[in-house]
């Protein structure tokens, strides 16, 4: 029996550095933000001080975690070349529940709560431009329900710095003020909460924004590619399912970034 567990320790061990991560490669990291103390969980691939590593912002939903949104997305296990930062809401007002803001989230408009979670998105990113070798051509952004609303901010608000989108769950009451960004959108047919036919009518006016052909052509098994000729395409990842995180998303995102970002997308 013991050389057994000795065995399968050793088969554990070798497994969690051939996908080059382990239990313990995320750091908790704070951050002092108009005098607020903020918090995020953050993997760093060793080579990221050395060489130039995109990043990814992960935003959990209304009432999550950043431990919550780090195991549905696990971003740092799906590419663990990028730089992942699963970021922490505070307590906030809920659009569609908790309207007196007992549970944790993400302001939903600009200059809301002070603009708090914008500046919070600046001060990680500084940081990190400041302590490792950011590729600033790819530093993408994706979240789930309040977390992708605020994944929608940031393509208003930092379209400049961000090279893609993934919003799951959600839509943005602002939309058609969003200027042309590669976007995939990921919905539930069946959401009982962010109303499919109203994610419908978010991924049109993507698809106009963005400047797509009214055509679409298959990109996997359960998503659609409209391409763009000004180079933003937009993918739509619709599936059976409610308001959750779809297990295949966080996957189908990174073959995404990579692909409009200049990788092999495989």
């Amino acid at each position: 029996m013991r050389r057994y567990l000795c065995f399968l320790l050793a088969l554990m061990t070798l497994l969690c550095a051939g996908r080059g991560f382990s239990a313990d490669d995320l750091q908790e990291m704070t951050f002092t933000v108009d005098g607020v103390t903020r918090t995020a969980l953050v993997y760093v691939p060793a080579s990221a001080k050395t060489n130039l590593t995109p990043v990814v912002f992960v935003f959990h939903g209304h009432g999550g975690t950043s431990r919550n949104v780090e195991r549905s997305f696990a971003m740092d296990k799906n590419w663990p070349e990028a730089i992942s930062i699963y970021m922490q809401g505070l307590d906030t007002p809920g659009h569609l529940t908790d309207k007196e803001g007992n549970e944790t989230g993400w302001q939903a408009q600009l200059g809301d709560e002070g603009d708090r979670d914008l500046k919070f998105f600046d001060a990680v990113l500084a940081r990190m431009k400041h302590d490792y070798q950011v590729d600033t051509k790819r530093i993408f952004a994706t979240g789930h329900s309040n977390g992708g609303a605020f994944t929608f901010l940031l393509w208003l608000a930092r379209g400049d710095v961000l090279a893609a989108v993934a919003p799951s769950g959600a839509m943005a009451r602002f939309a058609r003020q969003l200027k042309p960004k590669p976007v995939m959108h990921i919905a539930g047919e069946q959401d009982p909460l962010v109303k499919f036919a109203w994610q419908q009518a978010m991924m049109d006016v993507e698809r106009k924004i963005d400047g797509c052909a009214a055509t679409g052509e298959p990109w996997e098994k359960v998503c659609t590619m409209y391409p763009s000729k000004k180079g933003t395409p937009v993918v739509t990842f619709t599936y059976p399912g409610g308001h959750e995180v779809n297990p295949a998303a966080p996957a189908l995102i990174v073959k995404f970034f990579k692909q409009v970002s200049g990788g092999s997308g495989k």
